[in-house]
């Protein structure tokens, strides 16, 4: 096996100079520089990575939980903090919790055990004590898209009430009076602020939103075609429905045509997320976009700024949202 003396003899310069070229610890001169590389790739040395991290106290590695991984959107974030992870030099282990805050918390233990240098996660629960274990192992945590305030910890969320209160603005400019809701499982989900926010705007435009009119969805297709039926069941004369997430607002759109109704001719449908999909569909759906190229930017930058600086007071940014208008929607004439 190749070992640094070799490729310092190979180079004709000494082990601390190949060490300070491999590890970019110390300033060395361009031609010294590439005589290192040279010998490097002459000889097909590897460096021992595991004996680097020992020493340094890092692994260069990033512990990403998300709740669902075969949720496009979270697929797409993934995707994202992967990207910006790789461009800062970290590698990304990725952690699929399936909505099960047993999964979490074993993957929770999984991390400390392999000394990840940071951790972002994307919780599916909505207890908080299992993550005091990141911060008494001295190991940063960031989390996306979910508020857990009562933590030292950085937040990067979506500013979810303002995403609903456009989507409840932009109905009622539209002249529907009867809508109806898809929301969340639970209140402790970010879409709950979405409802709140829909709400809002209706109210500023004096109509309401009763609550036999909001369905608990699941998330899934499947949940978002079950609440669109029962949500014509109790009020048949709705004209318009906003579900919580663009998986939802498709399963809501299939059963309407299911049953021979159309989007937007008799419905008018808005998601949330703007998963790729959400402009495939026929017609192309209207929903509310995050910045997720932004969410895992700011979110690994955050990370490595605690990671290398040691910086511990706590950091809340609030992303904005915005309506994609696409043609599930349709204009209601006054009569």
């Amino acid at each position: 096996m190749t070992t640094i003396k070799d490729v310092a003899d190979h180079a004709q310069v000494s082990v601390t100079t190949v060490s300070h070229v491999i590890n970019r610890t110390r300033r060395v001169d361009l031609e010294t520089e590439q005589r290192v590389w040279r010998a490097i790739t002459a000889l097909g040395y590897r460096p021992n990575l595991l004996a680097r991290s020992l020493r340094r106290r890092e692994t260069k590695t990033i512990g990403l939980i998300v709740p669902d991984n075969s949720n496009p959107y979270f697929a797409e974030l993934a995707r994202a903090v992967e990207d910006a992870g790789f461009a800062e030099g970290y590698s990304v282990i990725l952690c699929n919790s399936d909505m099960s805050e047993s999964k979490e918390a074993a993957y929770i233990e999984l991390l400390i055990a392999k000394c990840v240098d940071g951790v972002i996660l994307i919780s599916a629960a909505h207890k908080r004590e299992k993550f005091n274990e990141f911060i008494r192992a001295g190991i940063p945590l960031v989390t996306v898209a979910r508020e857990l305030s009562d933590l030292p910890i950085d937040q990067v969320v979506t500013d979810n009430e303002q995403g609903g209160y456009l989507v409840g603005k932009y109905l009622a400019a539209l002249g529907h009076c009867q809508i109806g809701c898809i929301a969340g499982p639970r209140d402790e989900t970010p879409s709950a602020d979405r409802v709140v926010g829909l709400r809002r705007a209706l109210r500023e435009s004096n109509l309401d939103l009763p609550s036999e009119r909001i369905i608990r969805g699941d998330f899934t297709y499947e949940g978002g075609h079950q609440a669109m039926a029962e949500l014509l069941r109790r009020a048949p004369s709705l004209t318009a429905v906003f579900a919580a997430n663009d998986r939802m607002a498709i399963g809501a759109m299939n059963y309407l045509w299911q049953i021979g109704l159309r989007v937007p001719e008799d419905m008018s449908i808005v998601g949330f997320d703007d998963i790729p999909i959400a402009a495939m569909t026929c017609p192309p759906l209207t929903t509310v976009a995050t910045p997720k190229s932004d969410f895992a930017r700011i979110s690994v930058s955050l990370l490595i700024e605690r990671i290398n600086k040691g910086r511990t007071e706590p950091i809340r940014i609030v992303l904005p949202t915005h309506l994609v208008v696409q043609r599930s929607c349709r204009a209601i004439k006054a009569e």
